[in-house]
């Protein structure tokens, strides 16, 4: 077997020919189409007829196969649309250029064709070639086609590897392309308009989260990558503007697994003069919205199990949901003590401090989350675990406030705003005492959020959904680095490598 620095060194000796001939890498090639279209263009015409058109054509793209026969060769050309072949024979494009093409080009090198589309005798659709020119002669080689890329790691560092190689990869990204662009397109169409607010924050907020910390040397201040845009949306809501919406990245210093990047892509928007009932309705025709965009209104097979985005979900409380899955009774749901009790005799870690609240959410994350496959709100949430959160009118332990669960994991979060502002800074300063004891998710007392709740927010709805989940429910994809083009991995001189799973996030 060939070593393949031997095919390297092999390589770099036929680029630098190719230079000497060139003088430098060319940009004159100019294509008029793309694989697909000239399949599109040729679906109902056989061979007869293409002989008798005589369609003239320039493609380009990667050369993925090549079959060199004597006087006359096929290689097969992959471009951004898909693959297609090309017929070469030294009578037609000159014993020179055959020659080059014989001497200088290997697989994966990128190639521009010139001819005319005919069919083979089998009936593939192929470009007859009357020029050829190499226009990027490549040093590494690709994979063994029949094996392609197997490495997992390699597949995440090499992404651009990955992407020549499995089509399957490219359709990944092709399908998030199309969910960002359907859920633009729903928001847009019902009056809510694009914004943008800042990626770096002088107090962190928005969420229960770790951010990361940064400098700013010009101004010797410390800064914070933001955890969540909500603040600055909802001073935007302040403002006047009463429907708003952002598709942009929050950063959470948290740890690494399937389901979690420190990096990762939300959808967050804020919606005056409604509620929470109005946005799980919104969030039902978002979603029913994506699968008819991106699954023809199908349901999505999801590592072995069937997703219905376009039924009406299931909804429960929180409270109902402990109750359904551990045993207890509603009432006992309700009683601080018996959830304590619950969690201590099945060893669940409980801290001191922990109210009711908090007890319940430990309850629903350790025993309930995993089981809500099928699209699940899950309504009620305790005051004590959403400070951002209006106060429920009938019982003030709870609030207007929901998440949305798929497949045992969170999708998207959602309430009534709450806007009264005495009681806003309230729970800032328990959250200020909450990160006083060390829990460092904790939220920080924002004055100037304060401030501008007493110029008045409307009574308002707003929700974060992530994308990045998303994505991974409609290509089928088990790990959130399946749907990040460039995932953030230890780099490559510590010789560490992340365990399959990951090193998982303390937060579920």
């Amino acid at each position: 077997m060939t070593d393949e620095n031997d095919i390297i060194a092999n390589r770099r000796d036929k680029a630098a020919r190719w230079l000497r001939t060139t003088g430098s890498y060319p940009n004159r090639f100019r294509r008029d189409s793309e694989a697909a279209a000239l399949h599109a263009l040729a679906r109902d015409k056989d061979k007869a007829a293409l002989e008798a058109e005589q369609i003239e054509t320039a493609v380009c793209g990667r050369v993925m196969l090549r079959r060199v026969m004597g006087k006359a060769s096929f290689i097969t050309l992959q471009d951004a649309s898909g693959q297609i072949q090309c017929y070469i024979r030294r009578d037609d494009v000159g014993e020179d250029a055959y020659e080059g093409f014989e001497s200088l080009w290997d697989l994966g090198d990128i190639v521009g064709v010139r001819g005319t589309l005919m069919r083979t005798n089998k009936g593939e659709l192929t470009v007859h070639a009357r020029e050829i020119e190499l226009i990027n002669k490549t040093v590494r080689p690709l994979p063994e086609k029949y094996h392609g890329l197997t490495d997992q790691e390699t597949k995440y560092r090499q992404r651009y590897l990955d992407l020549i190689m499995s089509e399957e990869s490219r359709r990944t990204f092709r399908v998030r392309s199309q969910i960002i662009a359907a859920v633009r397109e729903f928001f847009l169409a019902r009056d809510f308009m694009e914004v943008e607010t800042p990626m770096m924050h002088v107090i962190p907020g928005g969420a229960a989260a770790r951010p990361f910390i940064t400098h700013h040397n010009a101004l010797d201040l410390e800064l914070y990558l933001r955890v969540a845009p909500e603040l600055f949306l909802k001073r935007l809501v302040v403002g006047g503007f009463e429907r708003v919406f952002e598709i942009n990245r929050n950063f959470r210093n948290e740890g690494l697994s399937t389901r979690h990047n420190p990096e990762f892509t939300m959808l967050e928007f804020y919606w005056a003069y409604h509620d929470v009932e109005d946005l799980i309705t919104l969030t039902q025709d978002l979603l029913r919205h994506l699968a008819e965009r991106v699954a023809g209104g199908q349901p999505v097979s999801y590592q072995g199990q069937t997703l219905d985005f376009g039924a009406p979900a299931a909804r429960m409380s929180m409270v109902e949901a402990v109750a359904a899955h551990t045993g207890l009774t509603e009432d006992d749901a309700l009683d601080e003590a018996k959830l304590g009790a619950l969690l201590e005799r099945n060893n669940v870690p409980i801290e001191p401090g922990w109210g009711w609240g908090r007890l319940l959410s430990e309850a629903f994350e350790t025993w309930v989350e995993e089981r809500l496959i099928q699209p699940t709100f899950v309504t009620h949430y305790p005051t004590e675990i959403s400070p951002l959160s209006r106060r429920n009118d009938e019982d003030e332990r709870v609030t207007d406030r929901f998440e949305l669960f798929v497949a045992g994991r969170e999708v998207a979060n959602g309430f009534s705003e709450l806007n009264d502002p005495a009681d806003q800074a309230e729970r800032f300063r328990a959250q200020v005492a909450a990160k006083a004891q060390g829990d460092v998710e904790a939220m920080a007392y924002d004055e100037d959020y304060i401030r501008a709740l007493e110029f008045g927010l409307p009574p308002s709805a707003g929700e974060g959904v992530g994308i990045d989940r998303l994505v991974m429910f409609f290509t089928d994809a088990p790990s959130i680095r399946d749907v990040l083009l460039f995932p953030l991995m230890r780099p490559e001189q510590a010789n560490v490598t992340l365990p399959e799973g990951g090193l998982e996030s303390d937060d579920g």
